[in-house]
């Protein structure tokens, strides 16, 4: 069972023109503390945009 304070947490990655929520991913809490952005391509706009970590 995962613990409240998982080093390497799941996280979504939305897109920051469309909203949708296309990636499912892990980070390491202790080297990235931050939201995380990413240049992902975004199916819906057909191109790679940015994508931000969402909870």
């Amino acid at each position: 069972m995962a613990k409240a304070t998982d080093v390497r947490p799941k996280i979504t990655l939305a897109c920051v023109e469309c909203k949708e929520r296309n990636y499912i991913t892990r980070k390491n809490r202790r080297n990235d503390p931050d939201r995380i952005e990413l240049k992902k391509f975004c199916r819906r706009d057909g191109k790679h945009t940015l994508h931000r970590e969402t909870r």
